[in-house]
């Protein structure tokens, strides 16, 4: 999910990435500048980078009930769903590179090696809050994800190794792995969490990569965005470009769609205005009250975890 492949490559190199270079970028939004305004924090509220991207809730009621009200409301059936997937490529991803490290070149063929990882260390799908019926679904989707990852990190494996055949674990790791998943960040320079964790990290590409299992939605960037500031915060490097990547399943099979874009001065404005109003929001303890255009209950589930805390009864 998280490597492009060569056509997508070629795209990033070729075009996106120049581009974004030739952007000029303001040099009050680069993260490095946190200690000046408009990125210097304003009020003394720590907010994950999700509780400042997520537009889900028109109004923001859900971190006003969360952070001031305290109320505590259990994920739902496409939050668990999102979890449980991305713990899948995780584990796959740590797996893939303890065997390379293990057992170095011969990591496919050794008996615990690569092409020894099977779907059912990595397909026990159990959620108590799931139906048998949703837990099914779920399982399905899994065995489809973990098919399409399975082969691709075979395969760039197979690649690096064909042509580097006396490449040692830890260089074999960086040709064929580049990528941190899980990603721990401590963005408490910008007003944000010290535990915060990005989906992942591609380092060949210096790039910032989010997946998501839902519909597309334009405030998405806003995650990419948030993380680059922090790291730009942290590490004092550009970060230009972000990917989401759309997962979907459809007649039976995995799709996956990524979207490339510039994390550019309007995306990191955007950003900040929303760090800023859920700040103040937090601060000041203003209740933004009910949303005109609730997420509606659909197919007899309640698609906002906080519906029975705004629509009691």
């Amino acid at each position: 999910m998280y490597f492009l492949d060569e056509e997508e490559k070629r795209l990033l190199l070729r075009r996106i990435l120049p581009q974004a270079r030739e952007r000029d970028i303001a040099p009050e939004l680069r993260g490095w500048n946190w200690d000046k305004p408009p990125l210097s924090p304003i009020y003394d509220v720590r907010l994950g980078v999700y509780e400042v991207a997520n537009k889900y809730c028109p109004t923001n009621r859900d971190v006003y009930l969360r952070r001031v009200l305290g109320v505590k409301a259990p994920p739902n059936r496409q939050m668990v769903e999102g979890n449980l997937l991305h713990g899948l490529l995780c584990k796959m991803i740590i797996a893939a590179k303890k065997a390379i490290y293990e057992h170095g070149p011969d990591c496919l063929s050794a008996e615990d090696g690569l092409q020894a990882m099977q779907m059912q260390d990595f397909v026990q799908i159990e959620a108590e809050s799931l139906s048998e019926e949703d837990l099914e679904e779920v399982r399905m989707k899994a065995k489809q994800l973990w098919e399409y990852e399975y082969h691709r990190l075979i395969a760039r494996v197979q690649d690096v190794l064909a042509r580097q055949p006396h490449i040692g674990p830890d260089a074999l790791v960086a040709m064929a792995l580049p990528v941190t998943v899980d990603q721990r960040l401590n963005g408490a320079f910008l007003g944000l969490s010290s535990r915060l964790a990005a989906d992942a990290f591609v380092f060949s590409e210096s790039m910032v990569v989010d997946i998501k299992f839902g519909s597309k939605e334009r405030f998405h960037y806003l995650t990419t965005t948030g993380y680059a500031l922090v790291m730009e915060s942290l590490y004092e490097y550009p970060i230009n470009a972000g990917c989401i990547v759309y997962a979907s399943f459809r007649e039976g099979r995995l799709r996956v769609e990524r979207d490339f874009h510039f994390i550019d001065d309007e995306l990191r404005q955007w950003f900040i205005e929303e760090r800023d109003e859920r700040m103040r929001m937090t601060h000041e303890e203003i209740d933004p009250g009910l949303a005109e255009g609730c997420l509606p209950r659909q197919a007899g589930r309640e698609s906002c975890p906080f519906w029975r805390h705004c629509h009691p009864g």
